[in-house]
């Protein structure tokens, strides 16, 4: 078979431990998951409303064009619905930007580390990847700016950025954008927004006119707790959405999942009750963090990532056994860090008090 050589020992993409798989390898009856950043209070109680009292036919192909939560959306952020593309979850909207714009003889820069799946379907599209080294887990924008040339195609910019959870302030971004050609694309992946507190950060939608070559990628799979649903949207510029559409297939959203996803976004009190909980669920990691010593990124998302001075697939395995998974640094291009997602006040203690004791036995703790 004529396999594009890009292939060649490429692996595919290694999610969290699912909870029924930890169940079964060390015989707990509870696991609680905290490696996937997926709200862990769940969907709007106006979802689970819907789902419970709603019948679909599931004969019928959903509208190709989304109609009502395109509609929802557009209105909700005062947008043209023209300027909206749909996803099967981002990384369905990462593939047809970069099907559309990567192939041999173009390159993309991205921060490293950053979500891998910018780099993994360039290396499929045959393109140069320029990586370019955070720096104290933020965006090297300067050094970014340095790498982009008459062949960089599309620059990638996670904020708040995945692993390490920092996000971009508002003038450090629009300094960079500044220095990007307007014929190379700016994609602005904004997965973790619900999330933000910086002072710094400010209402980002405005940039799209400022800087037509920009794109803002935003999901239902974090905050919304609708990662099962698996809808991401893009927001830009009517005519760079009219270019990517055609890329797109024709139904790569389901009719439960438009429809539950307009529902949670017309329930922005539940958003705001997640985010002030997400927030005293952060300060008990930094405060374990800060009585430690151990170095930590601040986090504008639902996860923490920080140094714990041991072997983190040690720790990661270890935790496991104990009924908690999280992810291990050495898989996000970070050895000797963890990254967890922030749980339930409950989650965060009890994972906690086996951090601690795990790493007393490792020999980090006196």
């Amino acid at each position: 078979m004529k396999w594009k050589q890009q292939l060649d020992g490429m692996q595919a993409y290694k999610p969290g431990k699912p909870i029924e798989e930890v169940q079964r390898e060390y015989g707990l009856k509870e696991v609680i998951k905290l490696a996937s950043n997926e709200n862990p209070f769940g969907c709007s109680p106006k979802v689970t409303a819907y789902l419970q009292n709603n019948a679909v036919n599931h004969a019928l192909y959903p509208d190709g064009y989304a109609q009502n939560l395109r509609t929802a959306i557009a209105n909700y952020l005062g947008v043209k619905e023209t300027q909206l593309l749909f996803g099967n979850g981002s990384d369905d909207l990462i593939a047809i930007i970069t099907r559309a714009l990567l192939y041999p003889g173009v390159n993309t820069v991205m921060a490293d580390p950053s979500f891998s799946q910018y780099g993994h379907n360039a290396e499929i599209e045959g393109a140069e990847v320029r990586k370019v080294p955070c720096i104290d887990g933020a965006h090297d924008l300067e050094a970014m700016a340095a790498a982009i040339d008459e062949q960089t195609s599309v620059v990638w910019v996670c904020s708040p950025n995945n692993p390490t959870g920092v996000v971009i302030p508002d003038a450090d971004l629009r300094a960079f954008l500044v220095k990007v050609p307007s014929d190379v694309l700016v994609i602005l992946d904004e997965a973790y927004i619900e999330y933000v507190t910086h002072p710094g950060h400010k209402n980002t939608l405005p940039i799209i006119a400022d800087y037509p070559n920009v794109l803002l990628l935003r999901t239902f799979s974090k905050a919304y707790g609708l990662a099962s649903f698996r809808v991401g949207y893009a927001i830009g510029q009517a005519e760079v959405i009219a270019k990517l559409d055609p890329v797109r297939a024709p139904f790569n959203n389901t009719i439960l999942s438009q429809a539950v996803a307009a529902i949670a976004l017309s329930d922005q009190d539940y958003i705001q009750a997640c985010r002030e909980a997400n927030e005293k669920g952060k300060k008990q990691y930094v405060e374990f963090c800060e009585k430690h010593n151990l170095t930590y990124f601040r986090s504008d998302t639902n996860f923490i990532f920080f140094d714990i001075k041991a072997d983190s697939d040690v720790v990661f395995q270890e935790l496991m056994k104990k009924g908690f998974i999280i992810r291990s640094g050495n898989a996000l291009g970070m050895p000797g860090f963890i990254r967890v997602t922030i749980g339930t006040e409950a989650q965060n203690a009890a994972l906690l008090s086996q951090l601690d004791i795990l790493l007393k036995e490792q020999g980090v703790f006196a």
